[in-house]
């Protein structure tokens, strides 16, 4: 019998890795028969592949069952496959799972060509169920499944597996094959320790079951051997047990720094010694704020301390960990004030980015069984986006979604957070007054207001050097626009040198024997050479100041300078002008020789520079 797993994601990315699936499919060779009788293939789409492509390339297969894992962001585009499937093969058997399974199977049956669904927790059904299939039966009666009937959806409630370390590994067993991936999945525990009302974690039932140490410790070694370069941690809240959370930190760091780890953590656990382990490893922080007004969020049990958030944010911050904060607009009892608020208090704790959502009222969630009474009007089909509540009207609503878009271009996209609240200082503007400005302003530019996805990294850089332009003579603080342009400029090119890949840096011995103002080079595409209107050490050396204290204290007397990667790291080089103009005259054609001659550079000064930039990275010959 061969049976298709098959997940359609939700985008093209690191985190597009089928691992519940694998978790199925691993969990089956624990039984010897069914291992040998049942083949499993896993295969992988995303959302906007057409329903047509998906039937066809699961046809191919030749299965003779279907499973899909099904998420509110794929409902339908699953629902026209399968219903693609059961029109070309009528014997083919289909069922599902995931959370739109779990949380709605009455309606998901009832309109669906599916045979069945599993509910919950997917291994132990999917083996019963394959056994049953096997053996010519169509599951029924097992527990954590759905099916249909001429008269009603019968429901087995599904039942946990207490000790997760039976549940074979996907990538111990070889259930995945990761080279297939640019990121991996790796999951720490199930369940969760909170109960907030909006999320589908809860389920009415509190208490996380963790995976040994011992079996993540072998997890880490197979990470580390498939050279995975980045890897999401599926934990709820992975810092919840503090000795645990440190270990784990510990061994990243002695076996896997180079690797890029994510993290979902609380604020509330976070103390100097874990904010120190985050910022020694290769990773970031995703913080779950949701709000900071208290009241808000006791309607959907959580509790929020907002100083100690805040301290516990700084040392964060003092360790220079990377992290960023998710903010929720809608939840009950909230309104758009509030919410700006909210976003006013996360921008002055310096997130790295910030991932902001309206309200969706997820089936099967606590927020849902009493949306009705509490005046939640919601979409009825996914992504169940709140559309308006007693203190949130439609117009609220969408005047929230264009200050996250707003934020989230110009600030995470923007990379505004070393700048931006010195900026917002200067110009005596709260951060959500500069950002609700961007957007206007981005509204009323003839090109009209472009999406998150509809503008390139330098497109932004342009957007925020023109908007603070046309702010900053409008608040009357034209003196100070060079230096904050001077702040922008610097960090977009360290950012743009960060992700570029440093170019091979040639030896010692390939200097001194090559005659180096005779080969034709070129600047490095991983360096920037950017012109500042004050000093640029100035600027470094000061850290985070006052805009007007600094004006008053150094004069724009101009400087040049290299930014570029090397060894992991990104240098700043202050530049003398003539050797600025000399890497900028290098064409790749014309020798250096002769472009130190046009620049009157004495040709010794030339060649010690040259030597020193193609040392750097900075330079590089042509090939």
């Amino acid at each position: 019998m061969k049976v298709v797993l098959a997940a359609i994601h939700a985008a093209p990315s690191p985190q597009a890795v089928p691992l519940a699936n694998a978790f199925l499919k691993a969990y089956l060779g624990t039984d010897d028969e069914l291992a040998a009788a049942v083949a499993v293939e896993l295969c992988d789409f995303f959302a906007g592949d057409a329903a047509e492509k998906v039937a066809r390339d699961i046809a191919s297969h030749l299965p003779d069952v279907v499973g899909f894992s099904i998420y509110l962001w794929n409902r339908d585009a699953a629902l026209r496959a399968a219903s693609l499937l059961r029109e070309a093969r009528p014997d083919l058997v289909l069922f599902a799972g995931g959370p739109e399974a779990t949380a709605d199977p009455e309606r998901l049956l009832g309109g669906s060509p599916f045979d069945f669904l599993i509910l919950g927790e997917g291994e132990i059904p999917f083996l019963e169920t394959m056994a049953q299939l096997y053996g010519g039966a169509m599951p029924r009666g097992v527990a954590g499944t759905a099916f249909r009937t001429d008269d009603a959806v019968v429901l087995t409630p599904p039942r946990q597996i207490p000790l997760l370390d039976t549940i074979p590994s996907p990538f111990l067993a070889g259930a995945l094959d990761v080279r297939r991936y640019s990121g991996l999945l790796w999951q720490f525990s199930r369940g969760c320790d909170f109960g907030c009302e909006y999320c589908f974690d809860y389920k009415g039932e509190r208490g996380v079951r963790r995976f040994s140490m011992e079996r993540i410790d072998r997890e880490l070694d197979f990470i580390v051997q498939s050279g995975i370069p980045q890897v999401f941690v599926l934990d709820s809240t992975f810092n919840v047990d503090r000795k645990t959370a440190k270990t784990v930190l510990r061994m990243i760091r002695a076996r896997a720094p180079h690797i890029h780890f994510h993290f979902e953590v609380r604020s509330e656990f976070i103390d100097r010694e874990m904010a120190r382990l985050f910022a020694s490893i290769t990773c970031s922080l995703q913080i779950g704020l949701q709000s900071a007004d208290s009241a808000v969020l006791r309607k959907v049990r959580r509790s929020f301390d907002p100083q100690d958030f805040a301290e516990r944010v700084a040392l964060l911050n003092e360790s220079g960990a990377i992290f960023g904060f998710d903010l929720i607009y809608g939840l009950p009892g909230d309104s758009f004030e509030g919410f700006k608020r909210s976003l006013d208090f996360a921008l002055s704790l310096y997130p790295n980015h910030l991932d902001i959502f309206p309200l969706a009222v997820l089936p099967g969630t606590p927020l849902a069984q009493r949306a009705e009474t509490a005046g939640l009007l919601h979409q009825a089909t996914p992504p169940y986006t709140l559309l308006e509540s007693p203190t949130f009207p439609p117009s609220a609503m969408a005047e929230a979604a264009r200050l996250a878009t707003a934020t989230d271009i110009f600030y995470s996209r923007g990379k505004a957070v070393a700048w931006f609240n010195s900026i917002t200082g200067a110009l005596g503007l709260s951060p959500t007054a500069l950002l609700g400005g961007f957007g206007r302003w981005l509204a009323d530019s003839p090109s009209g207001r472009p999406g998150e996805q509809d503008v390139t990294d330098r497109e932004i850089w342009s957007l925020q050097r023109a908007y603070l332009g046309s702010l900053f003579a409008k608040r009357g603080k034209k003196k100070l626009l060079s230096l904050a342009l001077d702040l922008v400029d610097f960090h977009y090119h360290f950012a743009a040198a960060l992700l570029a890949p440093p170019p091979e840096i040639p030896s010692d011995r390939a200097l001194s024997r090559d005659d180096l103002l005779s080969r034709p080079c070129l600047v490095s595409p991983a360096a920037r050479l950017v012109r500042f209107s004050y000093e640029i050490l100035d600027l470094l050396e000061a850290g985070e100041f006052d805009l007007g204290e600094f004006a008053a204290c150094f004069s724009p007397a101009g400087s040049w300078a290299a930014i570029y990667p090397r060894g992991g790291e990104v240098f700043t080089e202050s530049l003398l002008e003539p050797h600025f103009q000399f890497l900028s005259s290098l064409d790749g054609v014309t020798s250096p020789l002769e472009c130190a001659r046009r620049l009157r550079i004495p040709e010794s000064e030339a060649a010690s520079f040259l030597e020193f930039a193609l040392a750097e990275g900075i330079v590089v010959f042509i090939p």
